[in-house]
């Protein structure tokens, strides 16, 4: 059949889409931004893509339109849609309906890491022999595709807790009823949709409920969200990860390249790899958890962690000019900048690290993190804060507060210049935005050159 795919380039649309063509179906898709990797990913699928919403790209009409989160009531093919009676589904109900259904569903959730730990789980099966299928957000460098169906049951899959559609307000992972399930961690974000945290509290519940007695739930012991979570109601065996949990860690190294992992008090192995940061160590721990749950024996998951390749845009090294490293990561939560900055610091010691950040996610826009932000940046040297034109609140203020060096830039040819003038061989730059960043890291590469 002919599926059209509205908000096509987002990661889990995208995503979707490949195990759409997988399956045999013509698919073809729209989206307001065309950009890589997943615009890359999906023409080398030989999938057609339209820029903008014109309804003309529904006529002849598609046996089915697929609308992603993105799309709300006034967009120009969603009124199509609405006033020609096409046949529509939100993104979350037609996988569980066409690839979920009867499969063994291995769900990450949480506020941070899905996309790594879901990477890293569907990597170990696959290093195990037991080829699995998964839809990430982000393209898993180890596979080169971010979504495959897989020869065997189990399924991988990253879970969000991002509303479905405009005509379906629950959360995406309700619908994937996963058998384990990794509850990664859980703090207030997507303030667009979500009024405070136990709104996010419920909603990760729901989640809980879908889980069977025979399924496990897999959790950190240091987080209080998810304590309340499990505390609502848990009718399945729950194991945890960290101080006090089933799962601990050895740390051999500050930056968390290597470390021993216990369960249940007895060594299983060393972990080496390319990885750094607490937040990986901890996204390694569920991730072998989750994966001895589907049989997968520890040594065989710490040998297949110590060849992984981690996930395009996840501290990913882009360029090398004249000693200067940048890499490009997708953190947009201060949460997530901290932890990576904190781990790029303990690999690099003291030389100099920029960090240039672009609040670019809707709870960013809305001002939700901005107490956090300054915190956030203490192990950067400076930090240049990238001001877009529909910022809804004061960077500048936010950036004074800052104990590092911290300007604000509206512009990408602004922040060049300062990044010119500031670093020299031996410097580190990590570039953080959720979006394109109006392809500054190639701009900036091609400058300092």
């Amino acid at each position: 059949m002919h599926i059209h795919i509205l908000g096509i380039c987002g990661t889990f649309m995208g995503s979707m889409a490949v195990l759409a063509k997988e399956l045999g179906h013509h698919v073809t898709g729209s989206d307001a931004n065309v950009y890589p990797p997943m615009s890359t990913q999906l023409e080398a699928q030989g999938i057609e893509l339209t820029q903008g919403y014109d309804p003309a790209q529904l006529d002849p009409a598609p046996d089915l339109v697929v609308i992603g989160n993105a799309m709300s009531r006034g967009n120009p093919a969603v009124e199509y849609v609405l006033n020609k009676g096409l046949p529509y589904v939100s993104g979350p109900q037609w996988l569980a309906d066409h690839v979920l259904q009867g499969r063994w569903v291995l769900a990450v959730a949480g506020t941070h890491g899905k996309t790594t730990t879901s990477s890293m789980l569907a990597w170990v099966l696959e290093h195990a022999g037991m080829s699995p299928g998964f839809l990430i957000g982000g393209v898993p460098q180890n596979f080169s595709v971010s979504a495959r169906l897989g020869g065997t049951p189990f399924f991988v899959i990253e879970a969000d807790e991002y509303d479905s559609a405009f005509f379906d307000k629950r959360s995406k992972f309700v619908h994937y009823r996963p058998r384990t399930a990794i509850l990664n961690n859980l703090e207030f974000d997507h303030a667009d949709i979500f009024p405070d945290l136990p709104a996010i509290e419920r909603q990760f519940h729901h989640l809980v409920r879908t889980i069977p007695s025979e399924g496990l739930v897999i959790h950190p012991t240091t987080e209080p969200a998810l304590h309340r979570v499990i505390e609502m109601g848990c009718w399945t065996p729950v194991q945890t990860t960290g101080a006090g949990g089933q799962w601990q860690v050895k740390l051999l190294s500050d930056d968390g390249s290597a470390f021993e992992v216990m369960f249940e008090g007895v060594s299983q192995g060393v972990v080496e790899w390319d990885m750094t940061g607490q937040h990986n160590v901890a996204n390694a721990l569920a991730t072998l958890a989750a994966a001895r749950h589907v049989g997968v024996v520890p040594s065989m998951g710490i040998a297949a962690l110590s060849a992984f390749k981690s996930v395009k845009r996840r501290m990913e090294k882009v360029a090398d000019v004249r000693g200067i490293t940048i890499y490009d990561d997708f953190a947009h939560h201060p949460t997530a900048i901290a932890t990576t900055l904190d781990g790029l610091r303990k690999r690099i010691g003291d030389a100099p690290l920029i960090a240039i950040i672009e609040p670019r996610s809707n709870s960013m826009k809305l001002g939700a993190h901005r107490d956090g932000l300054p915190e956030s940046v203490v192990d950067a040297d400076q930090v240049i804060w990238y001001a877009p034109a529909n910022l809804g609140w004061d960077l500048a203020a936010t950036a004074a507060l800052c104990t590092v060096p911290s300007i604000v830039s509206d512009s990408l040819e602004g922040i060049i210049d300062r990044v010119k003038s500031q670093a020299q061989p031996g410097t580190h730059v990590v570039i953080m935005s959720n979006g394109g960043f109006g392809g500054l890291h190639g701009k900036l590469a091609e400058a300092l050159k």
